[in-house]
């Protein structure tokens, strides 16, 4: 398997989920400042023109929900899906704000041309990010963390989708000493080899 990935984007939650599957895969760099994801090249493969995109015997997988529930059916004795119905639902309910609202208000930041075409309507929204990311904090830290992972003490594929995205607070103008539960849930996950592993490879900038 392949999986295109770029730097300091969600992508890197499937790098971390597939090490701790323990899968074997070839990790794909895009540079996304050259632009390669809008070339005819990557655009055959995910003609959404982001990451990730993961090749498989199947074909390619986009989307990183799906490619996270994936990765957890390639290692069922990992456990990295709750095998209790409702608590599978739990964990997919933080995994589903993760992507309809939290990693919106951030790219709010720096994608604003996807919802409007006026400088001054981007810059209000940039703007706005400290707020929103701020408050989608308030949330994860009341509401999605029973510590220290997503689940409790039970590591699964929310996990390196929640610490990717809380990668990115400092960035967005959050106070996340604010946060004692986001910070103690980024210090345990520091100490997982597949988390390790991403930052020494240059994966989080």
């Amino acid at each position: 398997m392949k999986l295109f990935y770029a730097p300091n984007t969600i992508s890197i939650a499937s790098v971390i989920a597939l090490r701790e599957a323990g899968v074997k895969f070839e990790p794909v760099r895009l540079d996304f400042a050259a632009g390669e994801q809008t070339k005819p090249e990557y655009q055959a493969i995910n003609p959404k023109g982001r990451v990730p995109a993961l090749i498989t015997d199947h074909g390619t997988l986009t989307e990183t929900g799906a490619i996270l529930d994936y990765i957890a059916t390639l290692a069922p004795d990992q456990g990295l899906v709750p095998s209790d119905p409702w608590q599978a639902a739990q964990m997919r309910a933080v995994m589903y704000y993760l992507a309809s609202t939290m990693h919106v208000n951030h790219a709010h930041k720096m994608r604003g041309h996807r919802w409007a075409d006026q400088e001054s309507a981007r810059a209000d929204m940039t703007a706005k990010v400290p707020q929103t990311m701020t408050e989608s904090c308030q949330f994860i830290e009341e509401n999605a963390l029973t510590g220290p992972f997503v689940m409790g003490s039970t590591f699964t594929i929310a996990d390196p989708y929640l610490y990717t995205v809380c990668s990115w607070l400092e960035g967005d103008g959050v106070n996340v000493g604010d946060f004692p539960k986001i910070l103690a849930f980024r210090e345990a996950m520091r100490t997982r080899p597949s988390v390790q592993h991403a930052h020494d490879a240059g994966m989080f900038g």
